[in-house]
């Protein structure tokens, strides 16, 4: 079903998650969410609270939290790479197992480490995570599309893929975000689930129970492979977070092939860009 996303709903996020500040702007495209909630939940991001979003005609930008689907599908998403180590770690347990994931890089670090993923993403969804991982929600409209273009075509140039979906570092989407992603052509994708990497006493097992036991059908679940040694919770229980969601009849697909599964929305008239 389609929610629609109110101008009060996104600011209580934005406060209640602590939002910077960005450069308004006059106009944005009309937004719409596939989240299925009545409002963003502030851990998978939120809209700055210095942005002025008014609506225009067209088009619109669509910004998803998990997949629309009662199909037993969940996305993994890896974020911030690709990193020596932990990239080709990630790919690995990824390989062993034959499952898919996508891979929200950061330009620079493609640009620097792209030898890392040579060859090593056929089953793989590529997104966009800006060039240098700055707070987009910071920064005005042109700063943000030179940090999206320079990704893009670095992508393009070291995987002959073309990027459809981008995901703001830190999930901070403020209005200049939305304006560039649709320049680009990109849906936004934020989160529904994330590996808690602080947490668990460092026990791969217990994250990969967690994992398990929290996902449901169309959720995105957010994880790194790039970063310190915390984050060696998510590479070290990949395997059995994998192996425990297949056995309770779960598919990992790439965000792209769970968004494709989205199920016809409901009619609820037309939706409102955030005002």
């Amino acid at each position: 079903m389609v929610r629609r996303i109110s101008r009060r709903a996104v600011l209580r996020a934005a406060l209640l998650g602590g939002a910077g500040a960005a450069a308004g702007v006059a106009a944005a495209p009309a937004v719409r969410s596939w989240c299925g909630w009545d409002r963003p939940p502030v851990s998978g991001g939120y809209a700055a609270a210095a942005d002025d979003l008014g609506v225009v005609a067209h088009p619109d930008v669509n910004i998803h939290y998990r997949g629309r689907t009662s199909e037993k599908l969940v996305a993994f998403t890896f974020d911030d790479g690709p990193a020596p180590h932990w990239t080709p770690a990630v790919l690995d347990v990824l390989d062993a197992a034959g499952a898919s994931a996508t891979f929200f890089m950061v330009g620079r670090n493609l640009a620097r480490h792209h030898r890392l993923v040579d060859g090593r993403l056929a089953r793989h969804a590529i997104g966009n995570h800006s060039w240098s991982h700055p707070d987009l929600a910071t920064l005005d409209q042109r700063q943000v599309y030179d940090e999206l273009h320079r990704t893009h075509e670095v992508i393009r140039e070291h995987t002959g893929r073309t990027p459809e979906v981008f995901r703001p570092p830190f999930g901070h989407l403020g209005g200049s975000a939305v304006l560039a992603a649709d320049r680009m052509g990109y849906d936004i994708v934020l989160w529904s689930d994330e590996m808690h990497e602080r947490s668990f006493g460092g026990d791969p097992q217990a994250q990969a129970k967690f994992i398990v036991d929290s996902v449901r059908p169309g959720s995105i679940v957010l994880a790194h492979d790039a970063g310190d040694d915390r984050r060696l919770i998510t590479v070290d229980g990949l395997a059995a977070m994998i192996d425990g969601l297949r056995r309770r009849g779960f598919r990992l697909v790439t965000v792209p092939e769970l968004l494709a599964a989205n199920q016809p929305a409901e009619p609820s008239g037309p939706a409102l860009a955030l005002h």
